[in-house]
């Protein structure tokens, strides 16, 4: 429970950031607790987590802005240890360290300046600026799919064998199917559904699918009979071609071995008329 000043000051800020949020930069605190706040940091340009979509949370204590907040992120990023508190001079490691007059938004400033460099602390990791840049390319799909965890399924894609890989790509933490981002942010999932639907990636596994199949039993009953109508038709229509082609081939075979004896009849024929003629002249 948050006590009154804290309560106070978190409202105050949450009004003040919806008026003027800070670029790059989301927040709102949960409507079941004041005290859990919820932000997404856009990755920004010329950097490798350029359009990525990072969604962390913050912790505040009850005696807020007089101690600072644990700060995590949730989703894989190559930078921060997935849902592990980061050991900034802004977070509840350093709780001497912190001023009341920072808000929520510097917070969360300083957490993006920290990001976009290169100095490491407890919950950072190390990793290359493709390996970012992978990251990043997926966090839409890994923040409305809990990792890939999600049983939901694209119109018209077959449900796969197996689930045994059902947390999918850097699924650390995952697994609820992304419920919880989407409790929290329920516009940007749906756009997220939308991008997954348009560009045709697999839930389960993040990676690119092949054309939408579509199911014979969504078949409409008129469709099915047409369809049913045509391979019918095909194969009878098949079964004549490849009768005719057959008995041509076989005319062809047997002018082929015997044109020969043939040759031969017709110079016969005519040995034999050109004597009868000559005789009767005779």
């Amino acid at each position: 429970m948050a006590s009154r000043a804290a309560h106070k000051r978190l409202t105050k800020e949450f009004a003040s950031l919806s008026r003027n949020p800070p670029e790059y930069i989301q927040a709102h605190p949960s409507e079941q607790n004041i005290l859990e706040w919820h932000y997404i940091l856009t990755g920004p340009p010329d950097t490798p987590y350029a359009g990525g979509q990072y969604w962390g949370t913050l912790t505040f204590p009850v005696d807020y802005p007089f101690a600072p907040p644990a700060i995590r992120m949730h989703t894989p990023s190559g930078r921060f240890r997935c849902s592990e508190r980061l050991c900034l001079s802004i977070s509840d490691f350093h709780p001497k360290s912190f001023n009341p007059a920072w808000e929520v938004s510097t917070i969360l400033l300083g957490v993006l300046s920290f990001m976009t460099s290169e100095e490491m602390t407890t919950g950072s990791v190390s990793a290359t600026a493709e390996e970012r840049r992978a990251h990043a390319a997926r966090t839409r799909w890994w923040n409305s799919t809990g990792g890939g965890s999600t049983a939901r399924l694209l119109p018209g894609q077959l449900a796969p064998e197996s689930n045994s890989n059902n947390k999918g790509f850097g699924a650390i933490k995952a697994g609820d199917g992304g419920r919880k981002f989407r409790a929290q942010w329920p516009e940007i999932d749906e756009a997220n559904w939308k991008w997954i639907e348009a560009e045709r990636i697999d839930p389960q596994s993040g990676k690119l699918l092949m054309p939408p199949i579509t199911r014979t039993k969504s078949c409409t009953p008129e469709t099915s009979a047409l369809r049913r109508n045509a391979r019918s038709g095909n194969a009878g229509f098949t079964s004549v071609v490849e009768s005719s082609q057959a008995a041509k081939q076989a005319g062809q075979s047997w002018l082929t071995r015997n044109k020969y004896y043939l040759i031969g009849g017709v110079l016969f024929f005519y040995v034999a008329v050109a004597r009868v003629l000559q005789d009767q002249q005779e």
